[in-house]
């Protein structure tokens, strides 16, 4: 198995909005997968819901925005380069994302130029979708 770089060499995200624990597969600027791993630690989960916690939906698309921005920033062409949100279209949610989930991401990057770019991601735990959506993404200069 080849081993990629931790999210914190290639993203500037720290905790707490590190939501990208591990790549397992990388073909940069083309397709990613990876995972965030719930513990049920995380501070969002006491207020969301108090009783009946639950992921946020636009956390789970920030962490498909995360694995998307690794492999667009691996790319050889996007050296020095910082990729930014530029909107969200078609998000769907599907299940509930508890804590202790393991939350598996996927990312294909569709058109990509030296300044922007447009991908679709879905994230699912146990194989069911929970998350689906299409990112629009800025690069901008470091």
């Amino acid at each position: 198995m080849t081993a990629f770089p931790h999210p914190t060499e290639v993203l500037p995200h720290r905790e707490p909005f590190l939501f990208l624990d591990e790549v397992t597969m990388l073909d940069p600027g083309v397709a990613a997968e990876g995972y965030w791993q719930l513990t049920g630690d995380e501070a969002f989960f006491a207020g969301h819901f108090p009783g009946r916690p639950t992921l946020p939906g636009v956390l789970q698309c920030e962490s498909i925005a995360q694995l998307g921005a690794y492999s667009v920033l691996l790319h050889a062409q996007m050296v020095g380069k910082l990729a930014l949100f530029g909107g969200l279209d078609k998000a769907r949610f599907r299940r509930q994302v508890l804590p202790g989930d393991r939350l598996d991401l996927r990312i294909d990057v569709g058109r990509m130029s030296a300044r922007a770019g447009k991908a679709s991601g879905r994230a699912s735990v146990n194989g069911e979708l929970a998350c689906s959506c299409e990112l629009m993404f800025v690069l901008v200069d470091l």
